[in-house]
């Protein structure tokens, strides 16, 4: 068995998964992340990258070799 890790992966690897992973926060916490922006004076785009990479670690990555 394989184990990688995202780091281990290459560059347009990494940025396609993370931003696949945005769309995913966006589209499951979106609203939340707003209400939260909007009481504390953040940035929404800081606050969605930080929980796409957060979510990245719960990904179980499958490849074919």
């Amino acid at each position: 068995m394989v184990y990688l890790n995202f780091t281990d992966l290459s560059e347009e690897a990494q940025n396609r998964l993370l931003e696949n992973s945005k769309i995913d926060v966006e589209r499951k916490f979106g609203d939340s992340i707003r209400k939260y922006v909007t009481k504390n004076y953040t940035c929404f785009e800081t606050m969605i990258e930080e929980e796409a990479l957060r979510n990245l670690y719960s990904y179980k990555f499958i490849f074919n070799i």
